[in-house]
């Protein structure tokens, strides 16, 4: 039986957390009322929340990745693109069925909201020569009037054209493309982007219907930020409801009493509302992991809670009054709970050294909540039991008898446990070297959401994913036109074209070269670079004269031709490690082949998200040291013991390790989450390791237990809530494995396997290590 302890054995801490209950307790209304005020004040900043739609939000900035392509949009302007994949039921483009579809879509597109540029293979600027005249028009025109053999025609001049081939038109003829170029106001693609995607979907949806037999599916840009958006709602409108149902069953379930269940939900509820009401006030945008920020909250706001009540609950049922059992349960539950949820804000805080913002906002949001939490379980947890008609029957605890043998089974045979335990623990985290980082952005979704089918579709019928740019400079205006400038990026093209998973490049020595053969009569010998810079550069001036408006060289070429950008399209396929090596290989060939100043530092959303991961595991491997500091200097202050805070470090640290080595048994792979998990989880696996310490320690400075005993009675007290709170924790993480975005999934399976072998961490290895490597009784005892 928890019984209260005399005034005269009460520590200081002990006494004011029983003075504070006994304040509460006599005003609960007046505390309830006070906290809903609050609570509804705080609120009001809920309608301010918006949601994220920008890969860029992703990067810091001072990210170099980040840096690099804006430097590359500031030369050629901020383009988002819009691709619709075209695929026909006959696999093959070239038909008047397909091509007058495809003029339709074409047409139609330069209709959508913020449309700058339309390429396609009907308006495709194919050039040739009558004599000394260049000819520069649509490669397609009126379809309806071509004859097979002018369509044959047609489809092999496509087909022979590098700046066609690979990415507007599949290597068989059997998908092409139509890629729009978006070009938003400054300061309007926020309200904008939700108008392209619904005008874009509308049309794709015609041109399917209008010609059946058309598949279209819609990807690129513009599509990857709709989808960052609508996986955020669409998280934030699914797994909400579904956290508080699962903690609400969890809640009813181990504590047994329903009214009890409702009083830890409210404070799961108030808690939330806070956070992101708080969140709103602060202007934080909600990305797809920033969103998750809610659910992570709920699920760990109802720990303090379940120890609290537990305990208050277990009081009751051994005899003891609602009010003394409430009074006592803080007591003993005090130090304890402050320290978890100081140690888990402490956790989540250091995100804030990570690389990419929206792992700042989510462990920023859900600080606030756990805070929020910690105020409201010692404030209107109080109050509402107080005012609650909660009873139960007293009877003999069974869990409580199971844990009993329990920790008597662990106290006889520790000396084996703990090599057991430790050669476990080393095979797991031993599988750590074969964890592989893979952040592959088309992968962040899953196949629920529309932008991840038909980023699939589009790898599979048409072109690569992952572009990849390379800002080429020529040193000087006009520059591009020196032949040694221009054989220098014909030798790169070429070498970028014959490496592996590289479906696509797009080079502006393509361009040059064609030109030079179509004022040589088309001469196939003449595909080469012009060996006067005259020469290139009125070929430049002639074919630039010949474009219509809107399809000129300005997304290839600077303005003052001063450089111009190669861009490689990379095959969804190629994991972010080959991308690293790819981009390793393309610096040293610039280095081994280029002048200096025509260097190429690569770019672009492809560049960026291969080095995310590794950034963020640099950055936040800043943060693990900062929080496992600050952690072991909380636990050795609040245990008063330096040996028990270094060996609390064990049972914190070896949990997530394995958590790793596990996942690296059945993934292999781990992406952005990796980063989050190691120190969001450590905050939170401290949490069993904090109350069993705090109650071992109970028992050896105020009962003046032996060890066997203490570890006994930790068992007998805490256990019992440290098994429900496991329970609850590792539930609501698996309703964050439910995402529809990889990192929030990944973050909900791995925190959820670390919350389970923290309990068999803190079950059986740190009974251990205290019965068998810990030697300082005699001061325990005798510290106050």
């Amino acid at each position: 039986m928890i019984v209260a302890m005399s005034s005269a054995t009460l520590t200081p801490l002990d006494g004011f957390a029983v003075r504070w209950v006994e304040r509460v307790q006599r005003r609960p209304w007046w505390v309830l009322a006070a906290v809903l005020a609050a609570v509804t004040a705080i609120a009001s900043g809920l309608p301010k929340l918006h949601f994220s739609d920008n890969f860029r939000t992703y990067f810091g900035p001072t990210n170099p990745e980040l840096l690099a392509f804006e430097d590359l949009e500031a030369t050629y302007a901020k383009n988002d693109n819009l691709l619709f994949a075209v695929k026909p039921e006959s696999g093959e483009v070239f038909t008047r069925e397909v091509l007058q579809a495809i003029e339709v879509l074409t047409e139609e597109a330069w209709q959508l909201p913020f449309a700058s540029r339309v390429d396609s293979i009907v308006n495709f600027q194919h050039s040739w020569a009558d004599g000394d005249d260049l000819t520069v028009e649509d490669l397609i025109r009126d379809t309806a009037s071509l004859s097979p053999e002018e369509l044959a025609t047609k489809r092999e001049i496509a087909l022979a054209e590098p700046v066609l081939r690979g990415l507007l038109l599949s290597p068989d003829a059997g998908a092409t493309g139509v890629n729009v170029i978006i070009r938003f106001p400054e300061g309007e693609e926020r309200l904008g982007l939700p108008q392209v995607a619904a005008a874009a979907r509308a049309l794709a949806e015609r041109i399917e219907t209008e010609h059946p037999g058309l598949q279209v599916e819609l990807s690129g840009v513009i599509m990857l930020n709709t989808a960052f958006s609508e996986s955020g709602q669409q998280d934030g409108a699914t797994l909400m409801p579904a956290m508080f149902m699962v903690l609400l069953l969890f809640m009813v379930i181990t504590l047994r009493s329903f009214f009890s269940a409702l009083a830890g939900f409210a404070i799961v509820g108030l808690s939330a509302t806070t956070a992101l009401g708080l969140a709103g006030h602060l202007g934080i945008a909600l990305s797809p992991i920033a969103v998750a920020a809610p659910t992570i909250i709920t699920t760990l706001a109802i720990a303090d809670s379940v120890h609290i009540l537990a305990s208050m609950l277990t009081a009751m049922r051994d005899g003891a009054g609602k009010a003394e059992a409430l009074r006592d349960s803080v007591r003993i539950n005090f130090v304890a709970v402050v320290v978890t949820s100081l140690t888990t804000v402490v956790g989540f805080l250091t995100l804030n050294f990570s690389d990419t913002p929206p792992f700042h906002d989510l462990g920023n949001i859900t600080a606030m909540g756990i805070v929020a939490a910690l105020v409201f379980s010692l404030t209107f947890l109080p109050a509402l039991v107080t005012v609650l008609p909660i009873r139960v029957r007293p009877q003999a605890g069974g869990s409580t008898n199971r844990l009993d043998r329990f920790g008597a089974w662990i106290v006889r045979h520790h000396r084996r446990v703990l090599p057991v335990s430790a050669i476990v623990a080393a095979a797991v985290i031993g599988m750590l070297p074969f964890l592989e980082l893979n952040d592959q952005w088309v992968r962040y979704f899953d196949q629920r959401v529309e932008f991840r089918r038909a980023a699939d579709f589009v790898d599979e019928h048409l072109t690569g994913l992952y572009l990849i740019e390379y800002p080429v400079p020529a040193g000087e205006p006009e520059g591009i036109s020196d032949p040694e400038f221009l054989q220098v990026l014909e030798a790169f093209t070429t070498w970028l074209r014959d490496q592996h998973g590289v479906r696509h490049v797009a080079s502006y020595a393509d361009v040059v070269k064609r030109l030079h053969r179509n004022l040589h009569g088309d001469d196939p010998s003449y595909y080469t670079i012009p060996a006067s810079r005259d020469q290139a550069a009125q070929y430049l001036l002639l074919y630039e004269l010949s474009l219509p408006f809107g399809l000129d060289l300005n997304d290839r070429i600077a303005v003052d031709k001063s450089a111009t950008r190669v861009t490689a399209t990379l095959s969804g396929t190629l994991t972010t490690r080959e991308t690293r090596a790819l981009l390793r290989r393309s610096i040293q060939w610039f280095e081994e082949h280029a002048p200096p100043e025509m260097r190429a530092l690569p770019s672009g959303p492809g560049a960026m998200f291969a080095y995310i991961s590794e950034r963020n595991i640099e950055s936040m491997l800043r943060g693990n040291v900062l929080a496992v500091v600050l952690i072991a200097g909380i636990m050795i202050l609040t245990l008063r013991s330096l040996g028990l805070g270094l060996l609390s470090l064990i049972p914190n640290t070896v949990p997530i390790l394995m958590t790793f080595g596990i996942w690296a048994l059945v993934a292999g792979k781990v992406g952005m989450a990796a980063a989050m998990v190691s120190v969001s989880s450590l905050g939170i696996v401290v949490d069993d390791t904090v109350h069993f310490l705090t109650k071992y320690l109970r028992a050896r400075r105020e009962r003046r237990l032996d060890r066997p005993d203490a570890v006994r009675y930790a068992f007998r007290t805490v256990g019992s809530a440290i098994v429900s709170t496991t329970v609850i924790l590792a539930a609501g993480f698996l309703v964050l494995a439910l995402s529809t975005f990889r990192i929030n999934f990944e973050l909900g399976l791995l925190t959820a396997i670390a919350v389970v072998l923290a309990l068999v961490t803190d079950f059986f290895l740190l009974p251990a290590l205290l019965l068998w490597g810990h030697r300082g009784d005699a001061k325990e005892i005798s510290a106050s």
